[in-house]
């Protein structure tokens, strides 16, 4: 095993902690004994982070192995440091992809389990943890349990989303979907305010295999959360360029800008720009790394939000698109004056996860990006009453300033998965930061 040398372990939100990373090609060495295991450490927040008093994680990857693929069937079995960056350059020119990504694929397999990730086609596919047929898990007596929705299935499905706090991920068996071209045939359609654009995404989510909306929530009276909403679907053969895609060159935020860099003033500017520059509908053939990950492109753009970093607030809101929990939400964030965003994405949401902490559910989804400041607390607090009044609950994985308090009142589900936590690690041995604030585990 290798231990970096580093004393201090950052989220990709750019929050810091104590904290050093342990590197092994052999997951079960590496976890014993682990509090925490790691991945790329895209999460946000302090998910990832380890609690303190306990510096080393383990980080898993270079645990990248394929471990078997069924040509016919599209089944695979990874080890948990695969990132889904690997998985699309081997399989997308195979004809096969992911049923779910996020919006990086700078991921990894076992960090997908454990945020039960979503995507543009939530309304769709659901979760990635519905699509998980079997884990390999150390569990906190260091015992290494098989697991699956008909084996030991309460410690599966408070595995998915369970943010890593149940075991430590070491295998992850899911099925690939067979795709008609690796190009997207993409359409945007320019929305003049937030009752038209949601609108527009249940309109859209009704046809379309992929939507996501992006809304200006700085804008105010009619012209408030105008917006595109993008929709794709993978190209058919005669559409498609005959080439495969090549992966597209990166530009870079080449050093950290100044804190004072974004505020209310500057992120209007920003959004003004966006919108204009779109025309009011567009479509054609996207690169598929140019529609899942648009931000992958930019290397170190966390560095735009300066030293003290940034939060990204997502919640998702029961209710369908049509009940106006959006534009209320929206309304909230320009009462806040330092909640400056120049990044609101909306996401349709439909069934909710099986995952016992699983985020989405009906509804939909609105994130913010925040920078940190002295009165970011008070920014979260604001937003999760709001969010609490609403019926709706956060995001874990892109959590860093949610209160215990508020975190038990959005989550109903909370007491069964503490349960089954309790029963699998009765001394937690497994924690993080995130652990620490928002359930209370020991230090």
């Amino acid at each position: 095993m290798v231990k970096s040398k580093h004393a201090l372990l950052s989220s990709w939100g750019r929050i810091a902690r104590p904290g050093r990373e342990v590197f092994s090609e052999n997951l079960t060495e590496l976890t014993e004994n682990a509090v925490l295991s790691r991945g790329l450490g895209r999460s946000y927040g302090d998910s990832a982070l380890p609690p303190p008093n306990c510096l080393d994680v383990a980080t898993t990857t270079r645990a990248d192995r394929i471990l078997k693929f069924n040509k016919n069937s599209g089944l695979i079995r990874v080890e948990a440091g695969v990132s889904l960056r690997e998985l699309n350059r081997l399989f997308l020119p195979q004809g096969w992809f992911t049923p779910v990504t996020p919006g990086t694929q700078y991921v990894t397999i076992g960090g997908m389990v454990a945020s039960d990730v979503h995507g543009k086609n939530h309304h769709v596919e659901g979760t990635f943890g519905g699509h998980v047929t079997g884990l390999a898990l150390r569990v906190a007596d260091e015992r290494i349990v098989e697991c699956s929705p008909n084996i030991e299935s309460d410690l599966f499905w408070a595995t998915i989303g369970g943010m890593g706090l149940t075991g430590h991920v070491l295998e992850v068996e899911f099925s690939l979907k067979r795709i008609a071209s690796p190009w997207i045939f993409q359409e945007s359609v320019r929305y003049p305010d937030i009752d038209a654009l949601m609108e527009g995404l249940e309109e859209s989510s009704a046809r379309w295999p992929y939507t996501v909306a992006w809304a200006d929530c700085l804008k105010r009276g009619s012209k408030l959360g105008r917006g595109i909403l993008y929709r794709g679907r993978w190209a058919l053969p005669d559409e498609a360029p005959p080439n495969q895609p090549t992966p597209i060159k990166h530009v870079s935020v080449p050093f950290e800008l100044p804190n004072w860099f974004l505020n209310r003033f500057t992120a209007r500017l920003f959004n003004e720009i966006i919108y204009r520059r779109h025309f009011r509908k567009s479509s054609g053939i996207q690169h598929p790394e140019s529609f899942f990950y648009p931000l992958d492109q930019i290397w170190n753009w966390n560095r735009v939000y300066g030293s003290r970093g940034f939060t990204q607030y997502q919640c998702v809101l029961p209710g369908g698109s049509s009940n106006g929990a959006a534009r209320r939400l929206l309304e909230q964030l320009l009462k806040i004056d330092d909640a400056n965003s120049f990044l609101c994405v909306i996401k349709d949401c439909a069934t909710q996860g099986k995952g016992l902490l699983s985020f989405p559910c009906p509804g939909v989804s609105i994130a913010v990006d925040l920078a940190v400041n002295d009165r970011i607390q008070s920014v979260i607090d604001q937003l999760n009453e709001t969010v609490i009044i609403e019926g709706g609950r956060i995001y874990l994985t892109k959590d860093t300033f949610t209160k215990q308090e508020h975190f038990r009142m959005m989550e109903p589900r909370l007491p069964r998965w503490l349960a089954i936590r309790k029963h699998w690690d009765p001394q937690l041995r497994i924690r993080s930061a995130q652990s620490v604030r928002i359930l209370g585990d020991p230090t």
